[in-house]
Formats: C-alpha cells, structure tokens, sequence
C-alpha cells in the first residue's frame, strides 16, 4: 500500500530533540578493526551508522506522561492477505505480537466480500487469548468505495458491529477507527470534509462513539479544512525518509566538497560501482560521505513536526468530554525496509524507499527520543509482503510477491522490537537480559544484471552492498562481522544496543560471532544466505536472521 503525501517540504536537516533524560539514547563509539586474511585489509572509516550504540540505562519506575494517558504500539496488519487464515491462525499471531512488546493490530480492511469474518475472527481471538491485546479497524480506502451515502452506511455498520467488542482499541472512552487514505471520498457530498463530517464522523449513528485518526495523504496545512473531521491524524509515511530518491541523492551529492566526487566514473551509479570494484577503499572515501550526508534523513522527525504543526492549528479535541485531554491524538509509523516489485501487468509499482543504514533502530531511536510528540507508534508492517515491510512469519496469502518474499525471514525484526516497543512506552529501555544478534541483506548486489522484465527498482541506486547488524549485549563485548572466512571486521561493543555493518561482495555469506572472556556467547551463520552475483530476478528484500544466547 503505497501513496505519496503532498506536503511541504521538509527540513534538510533533523530536527533538535527534546528529550526526557529518562528516555535519552546513550551513544557512543564502538571501536572497530578489519581483517581480511592472508592478506589483511587496510582499516576502514567507519560510518556513524555502521558503530553507532545505545547503553541501557538503569530500570527505574516508568515515569508518568504529563497527560496521564497510556502509549501504544500497535502493528498494521493487511486482512486482505488472511484468506486462509483460521481462528489459530489469529491467536498465533497475537501471542506472538503481544510477545515482542506490541500492544494490537490496525486491522487494514478492504472490499474483498469475506474480509469481515476475518476481521471478526480476529475479535474473536483476541478475546479468547485473555491478553490485553487490542484491536481497531483501518479502513483501506482506496479500496472500499466512498462514492454515496450508502458507501457510508456500509462503513458505519462495520465500524458499529465492533465498536463495543471488550478488545476494540478504546481512546478517550470512544472507540479508535483509523485509514489508509480517504483524502478524496465524498460519500455524495459536496465536499471531501463534508463527506466525512455528515456521513461518517458526526453522522447520527457515529458522534461521539469513534475517535478518528485517518491517513489522509494531504498537506498538514490543509488539515484545517478537516476541523470537524479529525480526532487526530496518522503520518502513514513518516516511517521511510521518502523524500530522498536516485535524483535527490545526485543533487545531495553534488553539493559535497569536490574531494566526495573523487571517484573516476561519473554520479551515484558510479560511486557505487567503484564500491562494488574495491569496497574497502571506496566505503572509505567518496561512498562513505554520501552516506554520512543521507544519514540526517533515517529517522528523522521532520515530517512528524509538520503533521504535529498542522494538528494544532486544528485547536483542541474534536469531541473532548468534561475533564478529557483535549488534544488530538498523533500517530507516527516506523518500519524495518521497503522493497516492491510489479510489473505493468499487474499493480505497475516497482520501487524501493532507502531502509539502509539501521532505518528501523533509528526510527524506533527517535520516537523514543521525542516520545512526548507521539500517542501511539504504529509499526508498517505486520504482514504487507507486497511492499517488504513485514515483521510478522510469512504466513497466509501472499499478494503475488512470492518471487521476492519466499524464504525472506523478517521475524528477526520482530525480536528487536520489544526492546524499543518498551522503551517508547515506558520512558526506559529495558535490561537486555540474553545477548542476541540480528543481521541482515539483500540477496545480491545493488548493480547486478538480471533477465528481469519488471527491471530494476526506481531508487535501486541507494542501496548499499552490506550486511547490516544489531547486537543486543549484556555486558561489554567483541563482535565479529563476516562475509568470507577470509573477510571479516571485529568491533569492541559496550553494553546495550550496538548497530554494525561490513560491505559485501558477490559470493559472500553473512556470519556473526560475539565474544565475551574469550568465550563465544551467539554465533549466527545463515547457511541458506549467498549474496548471489548473477541473480535471475531483481529482489531488493532483505533476508534477516538472528540468534539468542540460551
């Protein structure tokens, strides 16, 4: 699910946090060094992503949010991709949700004539898992119609047939109801924000039982025109830095210093071939810088303040009762990749959005950071194969996306998240109680060639040719990186959360090992990982694994 918000545009440079000390992210350097035998590698310049750390700080009692109220993170899971789905199946995945720190599921609901016993199968299990595990719809509208009133009434029916459900998401005593889009929806009104107002929102059978938090994909300095409408508002693409394209990156590139253009061919493409030809060399100089310039934009928070700026233009709570909070409810999204891949026979959408560089951890760190901004974290996504973006196991009905979606774990992910779902929520990163490592590729390089007719991805130029890693350690530590038994890279790690990365060649695997007295505590080795030089298709998902000490 993919659409482009217009809105002003963004800061070229990440907005100073405000941060309460208790939720502060500790950084500091991790000390790395390379070896390559039998010839060892010079040592490399590490970028700030590739060893940046967070400490854990002491657990304390979580502190009280000025408001009083409670955060959540939830997950947006895709009905439309749960055909097959049994009440199990629905039960599995909340236990396992609700395991990894995430308190419900936005349950993305389309016009497929079953989604509805899907949806109340999910009810259903939630109900009976006895978790606190909520549940509320987001009503996918650029699949469900809006063009009448009856429109309308068939969403307020859905809306009303689980409003009361001892499960359903309630905030500010009214159930929660968001969307994905639904910026042009009329439902026979003379206007979009009419539509809403009279046919939805204060619609006799609605006022005052929903609190509203669309997705609508306008510019923030129009929500005015939706004063009646929005009990708050969903940024759906704050979760990817979207501004930064193929041309962007170009222009961003062109106005470094001469010496970040060093390289004898010509732009980005040849910055990164020059990577592909003599990593080492090229991570080191003009790569590197590009990267430290495109650094500013993974995670940042500048969309965030522009939504936020227009919430507040809207004044106080739509329909605050005596003794509520009276400000609108922001929702901001963050997720781990994004990667689509179809051809002109079928959805025409074939992109990436640049994940690289930690872009799940640095999202997650910034919404901590900044976590008075943020009501509720809703993670893209629990199971969207379509788009890569999944954390959940890869389980249903893909939509077509087997070719780049079969044997691509993401669960990994999922493991990283309890840690920072806890720390948004409480104020507090948790102890790491068992050392664990997650890595992370795609499947081949960024410039190979494939007999691929769909070709190659707008913004493939982006990526980068490395393994990517998170170490969660529970005591200082010495982690090893490899991608041959002849290729590695070894980094002195604090306590707490450690981000590394190491380039990668055709041929290489992924190995991970951390060391602690001189005793291996994890050891990860994929065996069904190579980063494929000649592959068949284009696939710019990424394969994760991970590992736990016992």
């Amino acid at each position: 699910m993919t659409v482009t918000s217009v809105s002003s545009t963004p800061s070229s440079s990440p907005v100073a946090s405000s941060v309460e000390p208790s939720s502060t992210p500790i950084s500091s350097t991790a000390s790395a060094s390379n070896s390559s035998s039998p010839s060892p590698s010079p040592s490399t310049t590490q970028t700030p992503s590739a060893n940046e750390t967070i400490s854990a700080p002491t657990p304390s009692a979580p502190p009280v949010d000025n408001d009083g109220s409670r955060k959540y993170v939830v997950a947006h899971h895709m009905v439309g991709n749960t055909f097959p789905y049994t009440l199990q199946d629905w039960s599995d995945d909340i236990t396992m949700a609700h395991a990894a720190g995430i308190d419900g599921f936005a349950l993305n609901v389309g016009v497929d004539e079953w989604q509805p016993a899907r949806v109340a199968d999910a009810y259903q299990a939630a109900l009976q898992s006895g978790l606190d595990f909520k549940l509320f719809l987001s009503l996918d509208m650029t699949s469900l119609p809006c063009a009448s009133p009856t429109d309308a009434q068939n969403l307020r029916n859905f809306v009303n047939s689980h409003a009361t459900h001892p499960n359903q998401l309630q905030y500010a005593s009214r159930a929660f109801v968001s969307t994905f889009a639904g910026e042009n929806c009329a439902f026979g009104q003379a206007s979009v924000p009419e539509g809403w107002k009279s046919q939805f929102v204060q619609h006799p059978e609605m006022q005052g039982k929903i609190y509203f938090v669309p997705a609508f994909f306008i510019d923030p300095t129009k929500f005015t025109d939706f004063g009646e409408v929005m009990d708050g508002d969903f940024n759906w693409n704050s979760g990817w830095p979207i501004e930064v394209t193929t041309s962007f990156a170009q222009n961003l590139l062109s106005s470094l210093p001469s010496g970040a253009n060093a390289s004898p061919l010509s732009g980005l493409t040849g910055i990164i071939a020059a990577a592909a030809n003599d990593p080492v060399t090229a991570i080191s100089s003009s790569l590197t810088q590009l990267q430290a310039a495109l650094s500013k934009f993974i995670g940042s928070t500048d969309t965030d303040d522009q939504h936020l700026d227009g919430l507040k233009a809207l004044g106080g709570g739509l329909n605050a009762r005596d003794g509520e909070d009276s400000k609108r409810a922001y929702m901001g999204a963050v997720s781990p990749w994004f990667f689509t891949h179809y051809g002109k026979d079928s959805f025409n959408k074939n992109f990436i959005f640049l994940a690289d560089q930690h872009l799940y951890s640095k999202r997650w760190e910034s919404l901590i950071a900044q976590r008075d901004k943020f009501d509720v974290v809703q993670i893209l996504t629990w199971n969207d194969y379509g788009e890569s973006h999944y954390v959940g196991p890869i389980k249903g009905a893909q939509p077509n996306s087997q070719a780049w979606t079969d044997g691509m774990n993401h669960t990994g992910w999922l493991e990283m998240t309890g840690y920072y779902a806890s720390a948004f929520k409480t104020g507090v990163f948790p102890t790491i109680e068992k050392d664990k490592i997650v890595m992370w590729s795609r499947p081949h390089p960024c410039l190979a060639n494939a007999p691929d007719g769909v070709g190659q991805p707008t913004n493939f130029e982006l990526s980068e040719d490395s393994v990517w890693a998170v170490v969660m350690a529970t005591a200082p530590s010495t982690v090893t990186l490899a991608t041959s038994p002849t290729t590695s890279q070894t980094f002195n790690v604090p306590a707490g959360v450690s981000k590394l990365s190491i380039p990668i060649t055709a041929g290489g695997t992924m190995k991970g090992t951390v060391q602690r007295d001189g005793k291996t505590v994890v050891e990860l080795a994929p065996k069904d990982f190579t980063f494929q030089g000649a592959p068949q298709a284009y696939n710019f998902n990424a394969f994760v694994a991970s590992a736990t000490a016992e």
